[in-house]
């Protein structure tokens, strides 16, 4: 006997009244959430674009994250009589943008883009990848530039003396070092990030989470569906903390030569 052969059984069963019993109401449950009518491939489709939607808003949250830490940066290590008013400007600027993201939450902001800035587009995932980066951008932003700060300003100082420019300082004795500083507090940003894409469901995205919720109406049983999600996220979670440890370790012991 199939295993299309039982489920055919079983649900009859489950129409004449019947138990099942939990071993073999647990495979039913998995049988239809994931192997009935191969819908274990809209799980894949679902979670490529989980995983796009992150990519996607990786990336553009670094640009925005690293453009407003060095504008902010170098507008505080400014001398306050000698400050440039345009970079003053797009310090404030950057002020007001790090607040009202910060102050507000994630979900009324994907909200916002996709049923009010971005209510025509038809592309969602790049509606929501745009939502998430503008957040991450802001958190990252913060990231980067207490990573700069760190360092103790006594090495620019000694960077300047030994005839090195502010950029040479900057790439080759300050960044080094605040990449180090801040890269444990960054996987824990894409982490969130990633975690967070879920929520794409609130404005039509078919990521994984939609899927699942989706096969959850059909079954009228969400454990093994929502269960099924649940491990995927936390695999990549746990895939990613490792990647991360490994690349600290290789940093620490290029710190010990």
């Amino acid at each position: 006997m199939d295993l299309a052969q039982w489920y055919g059984q079983m649900g009859q069963r489950l129409v004449e009244g019947h138990s099942l019993g939990f071993w073999n109401g647990a495979l039913y449950d998995f049988y239809q959430s994931f192997l009935y009518g191969d819908r274990w491939k809209l799980y894949i489709q679902g979670l490529g674009v989980t995983l796009e939607a992150t990519v996607l808003a990786l990336l553009m949250g670094v640009v925005i994250g690293v453009a407003i830490a060095v504008i902010r940066s170098v507008h505080d290590q400014q001398r306050l009589a000698h400050r440039n008013p345009v970079l003053g400007f797009f310090d404030a600027v950057c002020k007001v943008y790090v607040t009202v993201i910060r102050g507000t939450p994630m979900m009324v902001q994907l909200l916002i883009m996709g049923f009010v800035v971005f209510k025509s587009s038809r592309n969602i995932t790049l509606v929501a990848a745009l939502s998430f980066s503008i957040n991450s951008g802001a958190y990252t932003s913060e990231i980067i530039r207490g990573g700069l700060m760190s360092v103790d300003p006594g090495q620019m100082e000694a960077g300047r003396s030994l005839g090195m420019n502010y950029r040479q300082v900057m790439r080759f004795i300050v960044v080094p070092q605040a990449i180090k500083n801040i890269l444990p507090a960054l996987g824990n940003e894409f982490i969130t990030l990633l975690k967070d894409t879920s929520i794409v469901t609130v404005i039509g995205g078919r990521d994984i989470t939609k899927v699942a919720l989706l096969i959850q109406g059909k079954t009228y049983g969400g454990f093994m569906s929502l269960f099924g999600v649940a491990l995927v996220y936390l695999a990549m979670v746990m895939l990613f903390t490792w990647l991360l440890d490994i690349l600290e370790r290789r940093m620490r012991k290029s710190d010990q030569r």
